[in-house]
This record gives structure tokens, sequence and C-alpha cells, in this order.
């Protein structure tokens, strides 16, 4: 079978395997003529039929070594059939010499039994052939006179596999000399003979422990000392079973040669159903076939573990291995409980270097009960190695498999048993534990980090801060391990510190941690590494600037600290003493790193009211504002963002300190605007600067004339434009660093007093983008910058509105020739504001009316931000001051159906702000609007009672302008005298 797989072979080949198939059939025919010749009782001479078959074994070995390497190609496993074929023809003839020698040495006058008939089921008359490879091992029960085969030693699996035989496919016609259809032949072809005297007479078994009697008969040892003793019970004389000589004595005597020689027989046949099975597994003919070889092997190996040696020796495992790949899901079973047999007594490196450890893993997740069962006690055996679970652990995936089949089966104990079993095992190597926490599993770490030995537990911190963890693992992480990291921090070596602190870094970042690192005492030791610890020359990590960032991380997370105390002197976190080593640490020397942790801590002390103060004092008072300022241009983005947040924090509390030190530094505040070329998107630290520009003191002129003078307005107005007009949106910082433009603009209309700044705003039209950016934004912060803009401008225009043009003598004298020659051209005129009393324009005096900006502004009072609507309120009140021509202006308002607006100010808002505004407006309206403006107002049936519950509820600015509505209404009786009566 093995030399059909070679189709292309030679006609010089050819004729040799012909001429080897006449010999074999030769050597067929002799032993058949030999059993006739035994089944009538004839004798024959024993020595002719030897030397006979030793001629044609000769033939037969000189033909097969005759057949060229390069025939079988790349049939490596043929070519090792062959060679272990002639191997074993070469010592035939000795072992059958040694086989009489032995039986004369045992003086037991027995003939060589023949090996067996071919098949019980074929009839007499017909005589059929088998494979070469084929074992027909029924033995003939009337020449053995065996009661029951199926105790025989060769398996019965492999009796029903093989008695069918390898069948070669048949092309034409059957002849003895046809390569393409090689004769099947018998299993004693292969397969040495059965001796009569190896089976007890009593049990009908090959005998395990032959002993020899006095008759001379030869037992197995149990089975006659069972007989002796039963006779000595029944108190009878004592007969040979089989001779029927009555025994005077009871001996037993070891029949060594006997023994020696079933052994070896045993041995040799071993051999050959090994070779047999691995054959059948090479040609791999029928799924049948494969199983019950798979299955033979099992048998072979349990017998004899030595039998392992031989099944790995001769390539059984390549073969098996390949098999994990068949689709008949029993192979696949049956070839996971060899493997695993195969893998015991520290066989289990052979095993992982010839199959594929990932083929087996992903078996855990087959849908056959029976695989998963089988692959997990492969892995099992397998695992029991320390070098054998790296490869385990490196298959991907094949970790997360296992904690998988622990947690999801658990309606299959076995399942969940032998996968924590296996996991268990793999914990020996520490690369797996991290593996495990990576895909959930994290008892092992954790417990090794708890409990494992010094150098244990810094590895397993040092994972637990290389790997990322979920939401929820990290809390539990953190109760279980917290003090023990805080610990090793405190009193461990350098390695295990940095273990640690890169451990808590990751732990302390997720907020919801803190309050457990607090309890554990974290505070206190960071606080003493930042201010108190020495730092150690060498040390390969800066715990100082590790302690800054975990602190941070916990006071991020909004947990009330302040008055927690922090050392053993009874300093709090928002005393005067911690608060100034804080700050004093700020500085260009300090690493970038410690420098942004330290910036982190005093943005999240200014949320604290008392350390609040504290914390501006001392900026205030030290030289600690320019080195914030300065690290605005650090190259680390990271600190440069954080230093422009704490000066945003500081603006309400020290803003025109900041503006002024600002300016003092070299390139700002101009740089705090990048051009749009130079940075196509926008970056957090952009929207950052332009929010620090926005969140200034506007009335600060020192930093509004810096603007002016570094010609950034031009730069501000081109991105507004940019973003606005194109609707541009290149990142999630867009709309802050929108509000941060508008936001600078608005801060020049604060101080328009200064010619320079007046001329800018003219220049750029600021009230024409404020008007456009009202109602074509999304941003609600635009919205109200823009109309405080709005309002800010409107509040100049009484001031900037040019009274009107005087004519001129010149002027008359020309009109005069004009109507004197007869022309009819009309005199010009020019338009005068009816509000300001003069000539208005949007560029020039900011007028609302002129730019169209009102309607706009009304539209803004129906927002939902109440920021937004405040704004609009006070861009339309400066049309009502004083100043103003107030009855032409109401009647202008009127007719916008202002009125209606404002009254649903009133009714969708309840703020003491929003009310003392809308009131201020409605009062005006009813005081210079006359009946109709009444009327209107009353009809409202919510206003009175709004107004109402204002006068009785609302602060003294709301109630006293509650109080002249009601008079207006006749809701309140008027008084003599002129001052407002309030409760």
């Amino acid at each position: 079978m093995e030399l059909q797989i070679g189709k292309n072979a030679t006609s010089n080949v050819i004729e040799k395997l012909q001429s080897m198939f006449e010999n074999v059939h030769l050597a067929n025919e002799m032993i058949k003529k030999c059993q006739k010749y035994r089944q009538k009782n004839q004798l024959i001479e024993p020595s002719i039929v030897i030397e006979q078959l030793q001629v044609v074994n000769r033939h037969i070995a000189e033909g097969l070594s005759l057949i060229p390497s390069c025939f079988y190609g790349e049939q490596e496993c043929a070519e090792t059939a062959v060679k272990s074929l002639l191997k074993d023809m070469k010592g035939a003839a000795a072992f059958v010499a040694r086989k009489n020698l032995i039986s004369e040495q045992t003086e037991l006058e027995v003939n060589m039994l023949h090996s067996r008939e071919l098949m019980t089921n074929e009839t007499a008359e017909t005589e059929t052939e088998t494979d070469l490879y084929s074992i027909d091992i029924e033995v003939s029960m009337e020449n053995l006179r065996l009661a029951d085969s199926t105790n025989l030693y060769i398996s019965d699996n492999l009796r029903s596999s093989i008695s069918g035989g390898f069948h070669l496919q048949n092309h034409g016609n059957r002849s003895p000399g046809s390569l393409t259809n090689l004769p099947r032949m018998s299993e004693s072809e292969y397969m040495e003979p059965l001796y009569e005297t190896f089976f007890c007479p009593l049990t009908k078994k090959i005998m395990e422990d032959p002993v020899t009697i006095e008759s001379g008969v030869t037992y197995e040892r149990d089975a006659i000392s069972e007989w002796i003793n039963k006779s000595d019970n029944n108190r009878e004389e004592i007969f040979c079973p089989k001779s029927g000589q009555k025994l005077k004595g009871r001996s037993l005597s070891t029949n060594v040669a006997l023994k020696a020689t079933i052994d070896e027989w045993k041995e040799r046949n071993e051999t050959a159903r090994i070779k047999a099975a691995r054959a059948a597994l090479s040609s791999a003919t029928t799924q049948d076939i494969i199983l019950k070889a798979i299955e033979d092997l099992h048998s072979v190996c349990l017998r004899k573990p030595y039998n392992k040696v031989q099944v790995r020796s001769i390539g059984v495992i390549p073969l098996l291995g390949n098999l994990l790949d068949n689709r008949n899901r029993t192979i696949r079973c049956a070839t996971l409980e060899l493997l695993r047999y195969l893998a015991e007594d520290d066989d289990e490196e052979v095993i992982v270097q010839t199959i594929d450890v990932a083929t087996v893993t992903r078996m855990l997740s087959s849908n056959h009960e029976p695989i998963r069962h089988a692959s997990l006690r492969l892995l099992l055996e397998l695992s029991k190695s320390q070098f054998l679970c790296y490869n385990i652990g490196a298959v991907p995936g094949a970790i997360l498999m296992l904690i998988t089949a622990k947690y999801r089966h658990t309606d299959d104990a076995f399942i969940a048993d032998k996968a924590d079993e296996v996991l268990k095992s793999l914990e020996k190597y520490p690369s797996n534990i991290k593996h495990m926490a990576e895909n959930g599993y994290l008892e092992p770490l954790l417990n090794n980090l708890l409990e494992g030995s010094e150098e244990m537990k810094m590895e397993m911190a040092r994972y637990l801060g290389e790997i990322v963890l979920g939401p929820d693992n990290i809390i539990y992480v953190a109760e279980r391990v917290s003090p023990t990291l805080i610990k090793m921090i405190e009193s461990g070596d350098t390695l295990s510190r940095n273990a640690a602190f890169v451990a808590l870094q990751q732990i302390s970042s997720h907020h919801p941690n803190a309050n457990t690192l607090v309890q554990a005492g974290l505070v206190q030791i960071m606080i003493d590494e930042i201010i108190s610890r020495t730092m150690i020359h060498d040390e390969p990590m800066n715990s100082k600037k590790e302690a800054a960032g975990i602190l941070a991380n916990v006071l991020e997370s909004g947990l009330d600290l302040e008055n927690l105390q922090v050392n053993e002197r009874g300093h709090t976190l928002a005393s005067d003493y911690m608060v100034f080593n804080f700050i004093q640490r700020i500085k260009n020397s300090t690493p970038e790193e410690m420098n942004f942790h330290l910036v982190r801590i005093l943005i999240c002390l200014m949320k604290y009211p008392k350390a609040s103060s504290t914390v501006t004092s001392v900026i205030k008072e030290t030289d600690a504002s320019y080195n914030l300022i300065e690290l605005i241009n650090n190259p680390d983005e990271e600190l440069s963002i954080a230093a422009l947040k704490l000066l945003i924090t500081l603006s309400p509390f020290m803003g025109h300190t900041i503006s002024d030190r600002l300016c003092k530094t070299k390139g700002q505040p101009e740089s705090l605007i990048h051009n749009p070329s130079e940075s196509p998107r926008i970056t957090e630290k952009q929207a950052v600067s332009a929010t620090l520009l926005a969140k200034l003191p506007h009335q600060n002129m020192t930093l509004n004339l810096a603007l002016v003078n570094k010609n950034t307005i031009p730069t501000i107005i081109e991105q507004i434009n940019k973003i606005h007009v194109s609707g541009t949106r290149t990142s999630r910082y867009t709309s802050a660093y929108f509000d941060g433009l508008v936001g600078a603009l608005v801060r020049l209309t604060t101080t328009l007093y200064d010619h320079q700044i007046l001329h800018v705003v003219r220049t750029f039209n600021f009230t024409y983008i404020f008007t456009e950016l009202l109602v074509k934004t999304s941003s609600d912060e635009v919205q109200k910058l823009s109309a405080i803009g709005l309002g800010n401008l409107s509040n100049q225009s009484i001031n900037l509105s040019k009274p009107p043009p005087i004519k001129s003598n010149k002027y008359i004298k020309s009109l005069l020739l004009r109507r004197c020659m007869s022309l009819r051209s009309k005199s010009e005129k020019v338009p005068l504001c009816s509000v300001h009393r003069g000539v208005c324009s949007a560029e020039d005096s900011f007028c609302l009316i002129d730019a169209k900006a009102v309607e706009r502004l009304l539209s803004c009072l129906h927002h939902d931000n109440v920021e937004v609507v405040e704004a609009a309120l006070s861009a339309i009140s400066t049309l009502l001051d004083d100043k103003v021509d107030i009855d032409k202006s109401v009647k202008l308002l009127i007719e916008m159906q202002t009125i209606q607006h404002v009254l649903n100010v009133v009714k969708e808002h309840r703020g003491n702000v929003l009310w003392h505004k809308s009131f201020w407006l409605i009062e005006k309206f009813l005081s210079k609007g006359g009946d109709k403006s009444v009327s209107d107002i009353s009809q409202d049936r919510l206003f009175p009672a709004t107004v109402v519950s204002a006068f009785q509820h609302g602060d003294v600015c709301t109630r006293e302008m509650a109080e002249k509505i009601l008079m207006h209404l006749n809701k309140m009786p008027h008084f003599a005298n002129t001052a407002s009566f309030t409760l």
C-alpha cells in the first residue's frame, strides 16, 4: 500500500515489484499447503518448509532493497516502512531457529501450530487474498480449541478494522503479478503465529505467569492454584486437569522459557500492531479504519508504557496531529485522548513540538461535549510542564477561551473544573498571569500581588500598571490591593516602588477609586513624597513626579479634601504651608511632567473656597504668575494647556494682574492667537488660548491696546470669518475656539474711549460682525457675546451720532444760481436718526437701528438660555436711555412688537435679573407709550399676577420696578411724594 503511492515508477522498478509479489504469492501457497497437511494430521519436516521460506524471503528482501530512494519522492513514510520491513525479514530465519531451541529446552514436545485460518466467515472452497497490511486475527476454534476468542491478546478493534483489509483500487482484471492490484494477504504475513502452548488449558487464554506442575503440563498460575485449592477443600485427590495424571505434590515451577517466549511474542506482535496502525493512519482510506487504528494504538500503549516510545519513534504523533483537523468528530475525540495518554510521564514536550496547540485550544469552543472534554484533558496534561505553560499561553486567544470555558459552562462542572485546573497550571509562568488579567481574570494577579514573594509582587505590580482595566475591574482592583501598593512605596526597594507607582497611577486615574485611595492613606504618602522625601541621585524614576500625578488624579475626582490632614504637624491640604510648597516648586527648571502635575493640583485647589484665596494671594505676592505665563510657550503642549487653564481659573480673582504681566512677557499676547495658515486644524491649545483672552477683564486697557498695536485684530477677524462664513468645524475644539475669538473682539467694545481702539472697531465694522453672529451661529456663548458687544457699541451711539449739518452761505448761493438757471434739481437731505437726533450709521456710530440689529435682538428674547436673553434685553435697553429721544424710540420699538416679546420673557423666566430688566422696559412703555401701550400690557392676563408675585418675593430692585408698574396699571395707590414705596 505504501508503494502504491509511487504512481510514476519506471518500468525497471515495476518489474522488480512484480517479481517480488510473485515470491509473496509463492510463500502464501507454501503456508496454505502446510496448513492442509496439518488439518489432515500428516506430519511434514519443518526444516524443509523453513529452508524454502528462507529462499523466498531472501528473494523478496532483495527485490525491496533494489528499489531506488528516488522512487519514493516525498513519501518518506513509504520509504521508512520498506526499511523496517527489510530489517524484520532479515531476522526471520534466526527467529525461527531460536523458537525451536526454546521449545527443546523447555522439554515440551509440541509442534509449531499454523498461524490461523484466513477468515472464519470465508468458505473452505473459496480462497481470498488480503492486502499487504491487512490483519485477519480470527483464531481457528477447531485448531486451537479455544472457547473464548475475545480473550486473545490481539485487540478486537483492530481485528474488525483490518479484517476488511486496506483495499487497493481495482483497475482491471486481478493477477498475481499486477502492481496496481496488490493481493490481499492474511495476518500471518506479518503477525507471528500463535502457539498452542501459549494458552492455558483451563482459561483458554494466553498465559501471563506460566507454571509447570508435576505432570509436566503448564498452566496459568492463578488458574491451577485455584484448581488445587478447590480440590483440597473437597478432600479429593488431585489430578492433572489435562492429562488426568494423579498428582502427588502441589509444587508449581515457573516456566521461565515459556514465559520469556510469550513475552517476546507479545513484544514483536505489539511492534507489528503499531506499524500496522501507523500504516492505516498514513493511508487514511476510510474513517472507520482510522478510528480502529487509533483505538488499537491506545490499547497497545495502555498494556505497556514502553510502547509509547515505539509509537513516538516511528512517527505516529505527526499523523495524529493531522487528524485533529479531521471532519469526523469521533476521530478528533479519539485522537485527543490518545495524545493525552502519550503526553503522560513527562512526554509533553514531544507532543507540543509535533502538534499545533492552537488547534487543540480551538476545540474548546466545539459544540460536541466529548471533544471539549478531551481537549481540556490534553491541555491539562500539557500544562503540567512549565515550559509548555509558556507555549500554551503564547497561543493567541488560548487563555481567553479557557477563561470563557471556566465561567460560561457553569452547567458543566467538568468543563469549569478542568479549565480552572489548566489556568492554575498556567500560573507557573508570570506572563500568563498578565494575559489572564488582560482578559478579565484578575484573581491570579491579585493573589500573587498580595501573597507572593517580593519579586513576584514587583512583577505583578508592573503588570497591573501595563494592562488596561475596565471600569468595574479597576474598582475591584483598588479595593483589593491599594494598601499593599502603598506599603510597597513606603518600605519597598527601588524597583518595587517604581512598579507600585505605575500601578497606582492607573488606579487613581479612575475617579471612583479616589475615596478608596484616600481611606487607605494615599494622600499623606504622596504629600510626603512631594515635599519631604530626598531624591536618590541614581534613582531610575522621579518619585516626586509620580506622586504629584497620583495626587492630582485623586483631587480631580471632586472629593472635598480641603480640610484633610496631610501630615503629623496638622497641616491640611488647603493650608498656607501646603499651597506655598506647591507653588514655589513650579519653575522652568523643574521637569515638565512635575510642573504639569503641580499645575493640575493648583487648579483643583482653586475649587475650594479657602484654598482659592490662599493660591491667589501667594501667586500675587510672588513671581509665580510670571512662571505660569512663561509656561504658556513651553514646548510641552500638555503643560502649556494646563498653565492656560490655571490662568483662566485665576482671572476672576487677579485678572488685571495677569493681563499686565502677560503684556510684559515677550511674545505676548499676540502668540495666543495663531495664524490659521500655520495650524489648519484647531488644537486644544488654540482654543484655551483664545478663551483666556476672552476671560481676562475686558476693561483692561493695557491688554486691549496690546492686541491692537500687535495687529492681532485682523487675524482674529480672519479666523472668525473662516469658521463662520465657511461653516468649517475642523475639530472638537472649534466651538470653544470660536467663542474665545468673539470674546476677544467684545473686550474692545468696553474701551471705545481710546481713539486707536475706536478706529479699529470702525474700520472692521464690529456692528455688522456682531449683528451677523446673532442669528448665524449655533453657539449660545457667541450669541450672548454678540448681544453684549452690540449693547456696548449702542451705548456710545449717542456720543458718536453727528448733529445735522448747517447749510453754508456758499451752498445757498449755489442753490439760488441753480434756481435762476431754471434747474429743477432738489436739494440734498441728510437723513437723521430719530432716536439719536443726529446722523447715524452702523459703521461709524454703531446705531442698532441702522444696522437692522433690533429685530435680531428681539428674536434672541425667545432663547432658552437665560444669559442670551439677558444680554439681548440689555442691548435693547440702550435705545431707551435718558440721553436718547425716548418718545420716538418707544414708538419705534412698539412698531416692532417689542412689548409682546418682553411680556413673553416675563412669562417664560422667573429670575430676578430678567424680571428687573423686563420690568424696566415695560415701565418705559407704560410711561411713554400712551394709552395703547397700557392697554396692550393690561390685556395680558398673566402679567399682573406675575408683577404682584415679583413685588412680594423679588429682590429690592425688582420690587421697586414692580411697584411702578402696578401704579401704572392702577393696581396700587399713587402717593403724593415722588419717592417709591416699598414694603
